[in-house]
């Protein structure tokens, strides 16, 4: 059996030992499917602790073996202010953003998720189109 890498991976792999496609996943863990698709394509890398949470119970895993796998956003870009990307992209300034890693553009949007409480939470997103940059 292969290693596990990523967190895309281990979800994939562990949503396909169990039998459910995407949307079966997505039904019994109550989470929204793009979400699902989100995770599984890299593109989430890092997880509210809700959503790690109910994946872990649908799986069947430990929320420490996700949480293991999850990318923490690096703090090592010198004159580059995170809050200020996340305040622009939350003011739905969602275009014309550049990496500070490389240069490239960078791909944004603002998530929608809700707490146990169900009070709407807005995550700001973004990612390098051609780095691995995150935020």
């Amino acid at each position: 059996m292969k290693k596990t890498q990523t967190l895309a991976q281990l979800i994939s792999d562990k949503r396909e030992e169990a039998g459910y496609t995407q949307k079966g996943l997505a039904d019994r863990a109550i989470i929204d499917l793009a979400m699902i698709e989100n995770i599984e394509s890299g593109q989430e890398l890092f997880l509210p602790p809700s959503i790690r949470q109910k994946l872990a119970m649908a799986l069947k895993l430990n929320p420490k073996k996700i949480k293991s796998l999850e990318k923490q956003p690096e703090p090592d870009e010198k004159d580059f202010d995170r809050e200020l990307l996340k305040i622009k992209i939350l003011n739905e300034s969602l275009k014309g953003h550049i990496c500070p890693q490389c240069g490239s553009n960078l791909v944004c949007r603002v998530a929608i998720m809700y707490d146990l409480e169900d009070n709407m939470i807005r995550e700001p997103k973004a990612r390098c189109s051609k780095c691995p940059f995150y935020l």
